[in-house]
């Protein structure tokens, strides 16, 4: 075999191994990627049916319930549309209604948000920017929809 063959082979073969290398890469990555939806985005069912993502917006007032052991149910809102969230564990101190929730999970089989974590706000003041350009853009929406009738 000329030199030149075996030098093809080897460029041919470290070409594989890096083609299988990056398509390893990409595959972890976008297994761990968690992206975010508003209860908009997910009512017009953009969000991803057998994928972890992200839902957030505020928690309705009065929605909160507690269940056996530490289950609690609530509703997620963002003015437009809403999504109810189950969550077993504790919640964080911050956690209240009427305030900004960013809640980590996948939809389950009956239309329920099955939270794996749940997230509040920091303080009075913040509120997590996804929740923010989402409830702008749902408020700039409902608006706009006033205004057309």
């Amino acid at each position: 075999m000329k030199a030149r063959h075996k030098r093809f082979g080897f460029l041919l073969v470290g070409l594989a191994g890096l083609g299988l290398a990056a398509w390893l890469l990409l595959n972890a990555l976008d297994s761990n990627l968690s992206y975010f939806f508003s209860p908009t985005e997910v009512a017009e069912n953009k969000a991803p049916k057998d994928h972890v993502y992200r839902l957030g917006g505020l928690v309705e007032s009065g929605s909160l319930q507690r269940g056996q052991e530490l289950t609690v149910r609530f509703v997620v809102m963002d003015n437009a549309n809403k999504v109810n969230v189950e969550y077993t564990g504790i919640l964080p101190d911050l956690f209240k209604e009427g305030q900004g929730v960013i809640a980590q999970g996948r939809m389950g089989p009956d239309g329920v948000f099955v939270a794996e974590e749940v997230l509040a706000k920091h303080d009075e003041n913040y509120m997590p920017p996804e929740v923010a350009a989402a409830l702008e853009k749902s408020h700039r929406e409902g608006v706009t929809g006033m205004q057309k009738l």
